[in-house]
């Protein structure tokens, strides 16, 4: 839940490139392990108390879980969901700053099975679907672009999810995500301008 907003006119203030904030891992293996993130505009990590809300309804689906995260910014539910027993995860992550950021962030907490892709997500979402499917996906696309929909009929159209995905979609608190009809919504949580939904993918019988 990393949010990102349009970008804003440009200011006279001294590019924020290397100036870093903190991300703490709040629950399992890696827990309160402080790690470094890129300080820029519209980047910051998942408050703690929506995470741990997330992780909570999460428990116990995520033992050896394969996770998406998409619009990947800090990273910071595929490092948690990875702390807390997922078995891998794809980062996918536009800003080349950042998308290295991720990566120093993995090898810090010596973890190998998995890897982070720079490119844009719904670019990454109308090509070729992974050879092995999403158990648990993240998304968190930026405010105000109405790219929540489209990224949630691509997952379901395109073979990225399992047969039983968890979905994750925060958008905009005005928003209302369109998804697919086979989602069942478990969970839903609101935080300042933002709102998290957490959907169950039930697969559709064959007529």
């Amino acid at each position: 839940m990393t949010r990102r907003r349009p970008s804003s006119p440009r200011s006279n203030k001294p590019s924020s490139r290397n100036r870093q904030g903190k991300l703490r891992i709040i629950g399992g293996d890696h827990r309160r392990r402080i790690l470094p993130v890129l300080d820029k505009p519209g980047l910051r990590p998942t408050p703690d108390r929506v995470r741990e809300t997330l992780f909570n309804w999460l428990a116990g689906e995520l033992h050896g879980a394969h996770v998406l995260d998409l619009f990947a910014g800090t990273g910071a539910l595929g490092l948690e969901a990875l702390s807390r027993g997922a078995r891998k995860a794809t980062f996918v992550e536009r800003d080349p700053d950042v998308a290295r950021a991720i990566e120093a962030n993995l090898t810090t907490l010596d973890i190998q099975d998995s890897r982070v892709i720079n490119t844009d997500a719904s670019s990454l979402l109308q090509g070729p679907a992974p050879a092995a499917s999403f158990s648990v996906v993240f998304l968190d696309p930026p405010f105000r672009l109405n790219l929540a929909a489209p990224c949630c009929t691509a997952l379901e159209n395109a073979g990225w999810l399992t047969e039983e995905a968890w979905i994750y979609v925060e958008v905009e608190a005005s928003l209302t995500p369109d998804v697919p009809a086979n989602w069942s919504l478990h969970r839903e949580v609101r935080a300042g301008d933002s709102h998290g939904r957490l959907y169950y993918r039930k697969m559709v019988p064959y007529a």
